[in-house]
């Protein structure tokens, strides 16, 4: 049996592991929320890891408030930084192989195919820079380690994309949505299946991996597909970034090259809009 610690329980990224964890009978999983396992206190670190041994940890915890983080500099370091070095440290101190999501947001979105994980950092935003900052602490403290970054994502779970687009459309007769970023939708729990893929496989190729769902699109593009699925009558406009200001920059193209996860895993990616339509329906039930 493989023993494994999922943090951020609650978050829509742990609520899937939950989901998909009754399918992975030879996963023994461990689920924690940020009162539980607070990753930015080692004490509490250390005597979760203390509790028995565990051969995963999927650290899913982060500070995802995007605008937020402009203001809160401190917390977002504290979670998205700090948090991931006590993590990697807790995992080499007691031989724990780390699985830690991360994100687009560490690229400017100056590129215009799409990027590779040597692609040169350079986040605009304080979301972005603790997040860099925490997978540069991972990768100097841990060797056993898979840093997997994502974009865009969105479940049946918590707040994202795809449940605001179907919040408003029961709220409004139109709605502006940005269409000059372009990007790939990835659904959250295609996302967990990946990582746990990686363990049931036992792969030790260790380091920085990419992972969305195939094809890039806008946002205004994504809330048009939603939008044709649940058959809403709401009229879409198109809307560039000028038209929305917010108080943290955005990368104008963040699409992420999934080739290197693609051979390694040896996994075929599905498309955007066949994810879209699963977690629709799974919204529905």
């Amino acid at each position: 049996m493989i023993n494994i610690l999922v943090t951020a329980k609650d978050g829509q990224l742990g609520h899937c592991f939950q989901d998909l964890a009754s399918k992975h009978q030879n996963l023994q999983f461990v689920f924690k929320n940020s009162s539980e396992l607070d990753i930015t206190n080692k004490d509490h670190i250390e005597a979760v890891f203390n509790t028995q041994a565990f051969d995963y940890c999927i650290n899913c915890a982060a500070y995802t408030a995007v605008d937020k983080a402009e203001e809160a500099v401190e917390l977002a370091n504290k979670v998205n930084h700090l948090g991931a070095q006590n993590i990697a440290e807790a995992c080499e101190k007691f031989g724990v192989t780390l699985i830690h999501i991360s994100t687009d947001f560490v690229f400017d979105g100056e590129a215009h195919s799409p990027y590779l994980e040597s692609a040169s950092t350079n986040p605009l935003g304080v979301y972005g820079k603790t997040k860099l900052d925490g997978e540069k602490a991972i990768a100097k403290t841990l060797e056993q380690h898979f840093i997997i970054r994502t974009s865009w994502l969105y479940s049946e779970y918590k707040n994202n994309f795809l449940k605001t687009m179907l919040r408003l459309a029961s709220q409004r007769d139109e709605i502006g949505v940005v269409g000059d970023q372009i990007g790939s939708p990835t659904y959250a729990k295609d996302l967990a299946e990946v990582v746990l893929q990686i363990i049931e496989q036992n792969d030790t190729n260790f380091g920085t991996y990419h992972y969305s769902n195939q094809g890039e699109v806008s946002w205004y593009d994504f809330a048009n597909e939603i939008f044709k699925i649940a058959q809403s009558q709401i009229k879409l406009n198109k809307i560039e970034t000028s038209d929305y200001p917010t108080p943290a920059k955005r990368p104008m193209y963040s699409v992420l090259n999934t080739s290197k996860i693609e051979k390694t895993l040896n996994i075929k990616i599905p498309a955007w809009e066949k994810s879209l339509l699963i977690a629709y329906s799974n919204l529905e039930e």
